[in-house]
């Protein structure tokens, strides 16, 4: 069922808009990429991070809740707003900021300290992305939508996946601190591609107060079931993900395997390899497949876990669960997105808001889970944990097959 009492878009209603360039598309891809990397550097970090401040085991992840923290503020504070006010000026204003808070996290000297840094790391990274997501959506003409936001989540995908390989290789190479000092580098120099190509839009008269805003996101959350279903499943599948991708580090870098975060950050780049394959998923949903896809993957997500569980004995095995994982999580992703933009298009700030706050969560909840799983039953309670996890995602897309809005699926 649709709500109609969510308050009404702050801009007017304009022409379709024409079709978006190709170079304009990958700069979106671009920019997401750099963005949310921010959010995943800690990961392939996290032994190096636990020794030099102190951090148990079974608590080092922490680190990775405190950033999905930020991003769960972000997405209820700052993502909204840009149904309020000029998109390109809010990412700009938020990139500059990003850069301060990289480089805190590279200065940090206590554990509060690093905490409040990742803190604000995952808030701007994702206030960003997100907001790069909804500009590109609402810029791209209706029967494209999906083909641009699957580019641009591919984006995202892959700058998430390959972020674990470049912190894995400048920690070798100068510490920790030296990925985020490096980023905050990044982020000016994005800054200034941005404020080049970025198209400019005019600002309407608000037709909503910051706190109404807000509000009507809860009046979303308890109305649109397209967001309800797919923010569930979004859910499912990011706790599986985070579980995976936060304790990698863990077994790998303790013998037998004792390798380097180098070698560990290279596995990312395997991931990019899958996530690159199913960025064109957005095209199935554009011509109504969306939940075919959604069942596929869910299916290829639950069956990544074996050769998972078997990566001790052969790292071969562990790479093609790493392809399978990454390239069913991103289709997964891709085709959620572009079925909540289509619900309600005048209102992507907010319906990507909400989206990815079951996102936050899942992650968030993955990563707590899986530290303390792997303490107490190794990496082997980790591989079911997340299969646990993939198969009540499967089971609850079977439930509310029915229950998808007919609108949702249309092409």
């Amino acid at each position: 069922m649709t709500m109609n009492a969510a308050a009404p878009c702050a801009r007017a209603p304009a022409a379709a808009p024409a079709r978006m360039a190709p170079a304009l598309v990958w700069l979106f891809a671009l920019a997401c990429g750099l963005s949310v990397a921010n959010v995943y550097y800690a990961q392939p970090l996290l032994d190096a991070v636990a020794r030099e401040f102190g951090f148990a085991e079974s608590a080092v992840g922490i680190v990775v809740t405190a950033t999905q923290a930020g991003c769960a503020l972000a997405l209820l504070l700052l993502v909204p707003v840009g149904d309020l006010m000029d998109r390109r000026r809010l990412i700009l204003a938020q990139l500059l900021l990003l850069a301060v808070a990289l480089g805190a996290v590279s200065l940090a000297g206590t554990r509060a300290a690093l905490l409040a840094g990742m803190l604000a790391v995952g808030l701007l990274g994702t206030a960003m992305t997100q907001g790069l997501i909804a500009f590109a959506a609402t810029l791209a003409a209706p029967d494209e939508r999906g083909r641009v936001v699957g580019a641009a989540q591919g984006g995202v995908v892959t700058g998430l996946l390959a972020a674990r390989a470049l912190a894995g290789v400048l920690a070798d190479l100068a510490g920790w601190r030296a990925v985020y000092a490096t980023s905050a580098v990044l982020a000016l120099l994005l800054f200034a591609v941005l404020a080049r190509r970025l198209p400019r839009q005019a600002i309407a008269p608000a037709r909503l107060g910051y706190a109404r805003l807000l509000g009507s996101m809860f009046v979303l959350l308890l109305g649109e079931r397209t967001l309800q279903i797919r923010g569930v499943l979004a859910m499912l599948m990011f706790a599986a993900f985070s579980a995976f991708w936060t304790t990698l580090v863990l077994p790998l870098s303790a013998p037998p395997h004792a390798m380097s975060h180098s070698a560990i950050g290279a596995f990312g780049l395997v991931g990019a390899a899958g996530a690159l394959a199913a960025a064109r998923t957005g095209r199935l949903a554009d011509r109504g497949l969306g939940q075919r896809t959604t069942g596929v993957a869910l299916v290829l997500l639950l069956a990544c876990w074996l050769p998972l569980a078997l990566a001790p004995q052969s790292l071969w095995l562990l790479v093609a669960g790493v392809l399978v994982l990454d390239l069913a999580g991103q289709a997964i992703h891709v085709t959620n997105q572009s079925l909540v933009f289509r619900v309600r298009p005048e209102a992507h700030g907010r319906m990507v808001g909400c989206y990815m706050l079951f996102y936050a969560l899942g992650s968030g909840a993955g990563a707590i889970a899986s530290t303390h799983v792997y303490a107490r039953a190794g990496w082997s309670g980790v591989c079911v944990l997340g299969a646990v996890i993939s198969l009540a995602a499967l089971v609850f897309w079977a439930l509310t097959l029915r229950a998808m809005p007919a609108q949702a699926g249309q092409p």
